[in-house]
């Protein structure tokens, strides 16, 4: 009887160690872990639907050759990485074209290509040879409106016809009154592959992995909505 009483005993004192133990370990690892950094904390999410992005990255969010619209001295500067071929895009595009319109002077937009679609390459090709003729904006537009026939179709099955966007590229040079002669050098060539290419990786180096991805003043918008980008924008406006 002793015996066991001295083996209950036992037990119990190890039980309660166990737990002292595990109780301490429990508070030091939450007083130790590491607190996250806060980049920008001037913007709140709550209030823009924004997170901030990390500012050792800066360097990849504009390159001297990306199109922009605005003066590069603007207050605010707007980078949209994009894909032609995105459908979202399409919808959003217009609305940062009118912040910018609206706030003239005071913002600046930077376009960056981050392709994700089957014909991406080919229209990020078409826009840039298009820019290089003095047509940037109007190409984009146009590719934007003109989407639903060009674009990839979603679906499987004998139904789902894929269109053949090269050619329909080829039309749309005609129509928008460019060099079409130098627009399929430029394809042939892959004349902006590597524009392309960096503009693709700098956009994995700031976590961008959906089209579109904003940055306002190098603060992600978190929510993709009109309201959350203009109240951004006022924010910065007002630093």
């Amino acid at each position: 009887m002793k015996k066991e009483i001295v083996i209950l005993g036992g037990i119990i004192a190890l039980v309660a160690i166990v737990g002292f133990v595990g109780t301490r370990y429990y508070r030091n690892s939450g007083a130790t872990a590491p607190a996250p950094v806060v980049v920008n904390s001037g913007t709140t999410g709550a209030d823009t639907g924004s997170a901030p992005a990390p500012q050792a990255n800066s360097e990849y969010l504009v390159r001297d050759d990306s199109p922009s619209l605005g003066p590069a001295d603007a207050k605010v500067t707007i980078v949209e990485f994009l894909d032609p071929e995105c459908e979202s895009c399409a919808l959003f595009h217009p609305m940062v074209k009118n912040v910018v319109k609206e706030n003239e002077g005071k913002v600046r937009l930077v376009l960056r290509y981050m392709p994700l679609h089957p014909n991406s390459m080919a229209a990020a090709t078409f826009l840039e040879a298009a820019g290089e003729q003095g047509k940037f904006w109007e190409a984009q537009d146009y590719l934007f409106k003109m989407q639903p026939e060009w674009g990839t179709k979603h679906g499987h099955g004998p139904g789902v016809v894929q269109p053949d966007a090269k050619a329909l590229l080829k039309k749309y040079a005609k129509d928008l009154g460019l060099d079409t002669a130098k627009m399929d050098a430029a394809a042939a060539g892959n004349k902006y592959a590597q524009k392309i290419e960096r503009d693709r990786r700098d956009g994995e180096a700031l976590g961008v992995r959906q089209t579109p991805t904003l940055f306002v003043n190098g603060v992600r918008l978190a929510r993709l909505d009109d309201y959350a980008l203009r109240a951004l924008i006022v924010e910065e406006l007002k630093k």
